[in-house]
């Protein structure tokens, strides 16, 4: 029987770009150039790596976002996976992470699973909770925050790097896994890759089609908000240090009073 891996990965703003809100205190996407989410790549990644050294395995990757998220998609399947569902709602405008993972858990039981791979976070929410959320509302276990992993005879096994030690972790598939960004480089899309993606099946899905009502998710349903926002100050010019004996002592002043040090 064959290994069902999904892998669901993020359309995020460009963190080089001038990322700012729209006038409902939600990501003004149309303001930045967006992207898959680098930390979804390890995903994207090591699930391929499951999948190479599986007797049989396919990979699916699952996104939720606007209509250019398709992009996101684009990249995962360009780097290895077979298939892709964009699950695409003008419903979900401003759907928070609680929200995200009851649609993510949708799509995933709609493809079919035995592994799901997230990433750690997000890079531009970066709260990490989802792959718990998604694992709760599927009811499978979750083994999050791995540096290495293998996946043999039904069980995934793996390594939790922390400050002052390591765990050996496992769980019995279905289950679900967060990866970190020392799991391994994600691979480069080669140009065969790249064109082959174009051929490759990606299934667009709305909230009808997953049974979910759209007062669970978006602004209406979110269980978190943004309040109040105010535009970051423009950069001002340093404090120049003339070194005439006391620049040391200077700079040592400077950054106790930045409470550097």
């Amino acid at each position: 029987m064959s290994l069902r891996i999904v892998v669901c990965v993020k359309y995020v703003p460009d963190a080089t770009g001038d990322r700012q809100f729209a006038d409902d205190l939600t990501t003004d996407r149309d303001a930045v150039d967006g992207l898959l989410s680098e930390l979804d790549e390890y995903a994207v990644e090591q699930a391929l790596q499951i999948a190479e050294n599986a007797d049989d395995a396919e990979v699916t990757v699952v996104t939720v976002g606007p209509e250019d998220a398709n992009d996101a998609l684009r990249k995962a399947l360009s780097m290895g996976a077979d298939k892709a569902v964009h699950v695409e709602d003008d419903d979900l405008h401003g759907t928070d992470a609680v929200g995200t993972s009851l649609v993510l858990a949708k799509a995933v039981e709609h493809v079919g699973y035995d592994l799901v791979v997230c990433g750690m976070a997000s890079t531009d929410g970066v709260m990490g909770v989802l792959p718990a959320m998604l694992a709760e509302r599927l009811g499978v276990p979750q083994v999050t925050l791995l540096s290495e992993l293998s996946v043999a005879d039904g069980t995934v096994s793996g390594r939790r790097d922390g400050d002052t030690a390591s765990e050996q972790l496992q769980a019995a598939l279905p289950a679900v896994i967060s990866v970190t960004d020392q799991s391994g480089e994600a691979r480069y899309p080669s140009f065969k890759g790249i064109m082959a993606a174009k051929k490759k099946p990606v299934e667009s899905l709305d909230l009808d089609d997953l049974g979910i009502d759209a007062e669970e998710v978006g602004l209406e349903g979110a269980w978190t908000a943004v309040e109040d926002a105010t535009k970051r100050p423009p950069r001002t010019a340093g404090e120049i240090v003339t070194d005439e004996g006391e620049g040391g002592k200077q700079l040592a002043a400077f950054l106790a009073g930045q409470k550097f040090i």
